[in-house]
C-alpha cells in the first residue's frame, strides 16, 4: 500500500483501535489519533469527525471513562481511560477481529478455479 493511500475504517474497527490505544494508559483525543497513526506506521489516520463521535459512543456504552486534565502542553484536555467493561470488550473485539482476519486471509490465499463455459 502506498504511503499516501488512506484506509477507511469500519465503525467497529475504529472502536477497537481506540480501546487498544487506551489499554496501557489514559490519553486525550489528539494522543489517541497520534498513537494509532504512529503505531500503524502512518497507514491509519483518524479524523476528528470520526474520533469524537466514537469516543462519545464508547463512553455511552460504559467502555471508557473520561475526566478533564492538563495536556503535556499545559492545555485543558479531556482524558479517556478504559473501564473494566472496556477491557473485557477489547478482548472480545480482538478475538472477533482475529477470526475475521483469518477468514479474509483464507479467501485471499485460496486458489481461484476459473469456470469455463
Amino acid at each position: 500500500m502506498a504511503s499516501g493511500d488512506k484506509v477507511n475504517l469500519l465503525q467497529g474497527t475504529l472502536d477497537m483501535l481506540i480501546l487498544k490505544s487506551l489499554h496501557a494508559r489514559r490519553r486525550h483525543g489528539y494522543e489517541i489519533t497520534r498513537w494509532i497513526q504512529s503505531t500503524s506506521d502512518d497507514v491509519l489516520t483518524i479524523e476528528e469527525g470520526s474520533l469524537y463521535p466514537a469516543l462519545h459512543r464508547l463512553e455511552r456504552r460504559g467502555w471508557i471513562t473520561c475526566e478533564w486534565g492538563l495536556s503535556e502542553s499545559n492545555r485543558r484536555a479531556k482524558f479517556y481511560e478504559l473501564s473494566r467493561t472496556g477491557k473485557t470488550q477489547l478482548v472480545r473485539e480482538v478475538d472477533s477481529w482475529n477470526i475475521i482476519v483469518k477468514g479474509i486471509t483464507q479467501i485471499l490465499d485460496a486458489k481461484v478455479l476459473e469456470a469455463t463455459t
